[in-house]
């Protein structure tokens, strides 16, 4: 027989291997959630979808506050947004991103800065870079002209004078 001692460890050092080993499967079957909000935007009720780590509503100024890998999928006006943190104003149909914000639209337009106000009834985008930076925009412009091979070079381009 063993002495008591040496027996209840055995017995804790079992149930610590089983718990472990429980909580590891677990974790592969089960894995982390991000918490989601769907907002209703418009009358035609179309979904605007925002998924993060964390999230919080003020249900008196109806306001939703994303913290944490926050995703937004609005496929109404086909626009993909993601940041470290985003707030939806429902009464004021407004979105502050903010935190390394990049914006995807269908076709392959995009805007990066650290913060990005989305005004949705204008649909009308307000980026502010970090200071001593830029934002970033790239618009993808279709132009006709190149697709015909009927194209007219382009106007030679003034050479740059800095200004005194």
């Amino acid at each position: 027989m063993m002495p008591c001692d040496q027996s209840s460890s055995k017995m804790r050092r079992l149930g610590l291997a089983l718990v472990l080993q429980a909580t590891f499967f677990s974790a592969l079957s089960f894995p982390n959630q991000l918490q989601t909000a769907t907002a209703q935007t418009t009358a035609g009720n179309r979904p605007l979808t925002i998924r993060s780590d964390i999230q919080e509503y003020d249900s008196k100024n109806q306001v939703i506050t994303a913290r944490g890998n926050v995703q937004m999928l609005y496929p109404a006006r086909q626009i993909q947004a993601t940041a470290s943190q985003a707030q939806y104003f429902s009464k004021e149909r407004r979105i502050d991103f903010s935190g390394n914000v990049y914006i995807l639209q269908q076709g392959g337009n995009s805007m990066r800065a650290e913060r990005v106000t989305y005004l949705i009834d204008e649909g009308r985008f307000v980026a502010l870079p970090q200071s001593s930076r830029q934002v970033e925009s790239i618009y993808m412009v279709e132009d006709s002209a190149l697709d015909t091979g009927n194209s007219t070079p382009a106007p030679n381009t003034p050479a740059f004078k800095p200004a005194n």
